[in-house]
């Protein structure tokens, strides 16, 4: 099987690619700007032709949330316009697109955790460029699976683990929002579960099919900043404040737990706690550094 990575820079596709070093049954092609911009169809179709793609994996996203807000064309561009083209060469080739999204979809003003088909308000550009994105696979690919996810952290890239992990060594006392409700992700989790998906699906059948997929559990940025600062051994302060004492251009949800039940019960993907994730990461981080 040929697979394609878009975004292969970012958290998850740095995720996928360490674990595809492990996994000789798949063949793995990561792509990344400036060799992929995957809002050229030519350049998609092409890569796909010359590998003879079978699936693709979009970690590819304009994921500037504030900045979105300005750069309005440049997010609609990538996420919904370049979601069309990876929709239209999986099409065009056959292929299986895995297309990762966010739970921006929704306004944050549920309650109880959002299940896959609850209806969508994104509050913001990203959201929106998110949601239209979305749309539009369902329109064109054949056969496609949407992940949802919130609050992405990882070894790679900027994320707000390496953020508290820095202010956490550089200050005595960190005020962290604890009214915006979620649960954070580790990247490696959310790669193991599309890995496991691509190993069982039926290459002959077309799925149609949107997922939510964290970590299990339930924290406010608060909760999940003082668990790195309890893991990571640091002696950081971190009290709790609410989201109005820091006023952002893009307005956050305040509740984006998501339901994870319906990619448990068809894909028997085992999902760890946030913080049992959280402390492999910080044991995997702390082992780097001494090496």
């Amino acid at each position: 099987m040929n697979i394609l990575v878009t975004g292969s820079k970012g958290q998850l596709g740095s995720e996928l690619m360490e674990l595809s070093l492990n996994n000789v049954q798949q063949h793995y092609f990561f792509y990344d700007l400036p060799e992929l911009d995957i809002t050229s169809q030519d350049v998609v179709d092409r890569l796909c032709r010359e590998h003879g793609i079978n699936v693709i994996i979009n970690c590819a996203a304009y994921t500037a949330v504030d900045k979105a807000e300005t750069d309005v064309e440049a997010a609609f561009r990538v996420n919904r316009d370049g979601s069309a083209v990876l929709a239209a060469c999986a099409a065009e080739h056959k292929a299986l697109l895995v297309h990762v999204s966010t739970d921006y979809v929704f306004n944050g003003e549920s309650s109880t955790p959002y299940r896959e088909h609850d209806p969508v308000n994104p509050p913001g550009v990203y959201g929106i460029s998110k949601w239209e994105g979305e749309e539009l696979i369902r329109q064109i690919a054949p056969s496609y699976f949407i992940i949802r996810t919130s609050w992405l952290y990882s070894a790679y890239g900027n994320n707000f683990v390496k953020t508290m992990l820095r202010l956490g060594a550089e200050r005595q006392s960190l005020n962290v929002v604890a009214d915006q409700i979620g649960t954070p992700t580790y990247a490696a989790d959310l790669a193991a579960a599309i890995v496991t998906i691509i190993e069982h699906y039926d290459p002959d059948k077309h799925y149609k099919e949107t997922y939510h997929y964290s970590n299990e559990g339930v924290a406010s940025w608060y909760d999940f900043a003082v668990a790195i600062m309890e893991f990571a051994g640091l002696n950081c302060k971190v009290f709790p404040v609410e989201s109005a004492e820091y006023p952002q251009i893009a307005k956050r949800p305040h509740y984006s737990v998501l339901n994870k039940s319906a990619i448990k019960r068809d894909w028997g993907v085992n999902i760890p706690h946030w913080r049992a994730s959280l402390a492999v990461l910080l044991k995997k981080m702390s082992q780097t550094a001494k090496e």
